[in-house]
């Protein structure tokens, strides 16, 4: 989920030997849509609430069974916590340089840098 606040969006670190920045979110439950999914996820994660706009573009497979869809979201309450990354950062679109990001999370970035 592509959070936006300010016209900064929120990337979360994930560490480890396959780490980089990728966007928070998590998987849809069975009945939840895309959008209630995310808003689930994002409040679960980050304790932050968000209102879920347009998609970015066609979904990346991420394994045989996952694809991964990244959407438009705008921070409407609450501040992020670090819960399960090792680091929260606000970006404005000039910053954002795909070499730094987990791969299926790159072509959502080069959206990103041109939409912001």
């Amino acid at each position: 989920m592509a959070v936006v606040r300010d016209g900064l969006v929120l990337a979360a670190y994930r560490p480890g030997d396959d780490g980089g920045w990728e966007f928070p979110g998590g998987k849809v439950e069975p009945g939840e849509t895309d959008e209630q999914a995310a808003v689930r996820e994002i409040r679960e994660e980050l304790d932050l609430e968000i209102k879920v706009g347009e998609s970015l573009g066609p979904g990346v497979d991420i394994s045989p069974e996952y694809r991964l869809h990244v959407y438009l979201a705008t921070a409407v309450g609450g501040d992020p916590v670090l819960r399960e990354h090792s680091e929260l950062r606000w970006f404005a679109a000039a910053e954002l340089d795909e070499r730094d990001w987990l791969a299926p999370d790159r072509p959502f970035v080069r959206v990103l840098r041109t939409s912001l």
